[in-house]
């Protein structure tokens, strides 16, 4: 098992989501939570958590699981979720196990209950993450193994809790520095424009800067917002530094 110093360095160092997410879920299976699902919105409010396509949504989580979960909308009336939405820090799942919180659930969240035990998602902790704005809110699912009761995730929790909840916060605010597009994805040129009108250039000064026609511009302006499903171009800058896809160095080259 990694130490915690070589984790958090690992965790640190990593250029890409995908490999802060690889180092990360790898370390997570060494305690036994071999199935992982973190989620990040910068739109919550107070209906909802905004358009899912703004999420960043990382899973090991079946493909069959996330598509009942997720697409079928169960994860609205999930228990532990309304928990993490509520709260910060670490929550054992033996919470939403209570008896009298059991007799309470709703329908639908009964249904989530037991879906969850169909799939083998019975045993684990949500880690929820301090929040950094009133609409952002982040939070991590550590399903453990199949098989794993929760009376073993206890033990190991008692063991290892806080290295685990360390770990997951570093992953999650490293996370929240690397670029990510998920489903709003900007070509070059469109971030390439977004950059100077960040930098508070006009289109005709963006078109002499890239040799381009004043139009051509204005056509990349255009799709970046459409890209990002925004109505202005001060929305487009806005939404394209939230997921740091604007002044983007590449990776290999840092």
């Amino acid at each position: 098992m990694t130490s915690l110093v070589e984790q958090l360095d690992k965790l640190t160092n990593a250029r890409t989501v995908e490999e802060l997410w690889d180092v990360h879920t790898r370390q997570m299976s060494t305690y036994g939570f071999d199935r992982l699902m973190y989620g990040f919105t910068r739109y919550r409010t107070s209906t909802g958590l905004g358009d899912p396509q703004d999420w960043v949504l990382l899973s090991t989580q079946s493909p069959e699981y996330m598509k009942v979960f997720f697409d079928e909308g169960l994860y609205y009336h999930a228990p532990m979720l309304r928990w993490a939405l509520a709260n910060n820090g670490a929550c054992s799942w033996r919470w939403m196990m209570d008896m009298n919180r059991v007799d309470n659930l709703t329908p639908s969240e009964l249904r989530v209950m037991e879906f969850n035990k169909s799939m083998d998602v019975t045993a684990g902790y949500t880690v929820s993450f301090r929040s950094i704005s009133e609409r952002s809110k982040g939070a991590i699912a550590l399903t453990a193994k199949p098989g794993m009761t929760q009376d073993a995730v206890e033990q190991v929790w008692a063991k290892h809790g806080e290295e685990i909840i360390v770990m997951n916060n570093v992953m999650h605010l490293k996370l929240l520095t690397l670029p990510y597009s998920g489903e709003r994805q900007l070509t070059k040129r469109q971030r390439e424009v977004l950059q100077w009108v960040g930098d508070g250039k006009t289109t005709q000064d963006i078109a002499v800067l890239l040799e381009l026609t004043p139009a051509t511009v204005e056509k990349h302006l255009r799709l970046a917002r459409e890209a990002l499903d925004v109505e202005t171009t001060a929305q487009a800058v806005l939404k394209a530094a939230f997921y740091n896809q604007m002044f983007v160095m590449d990776p290999d080259t840092h």
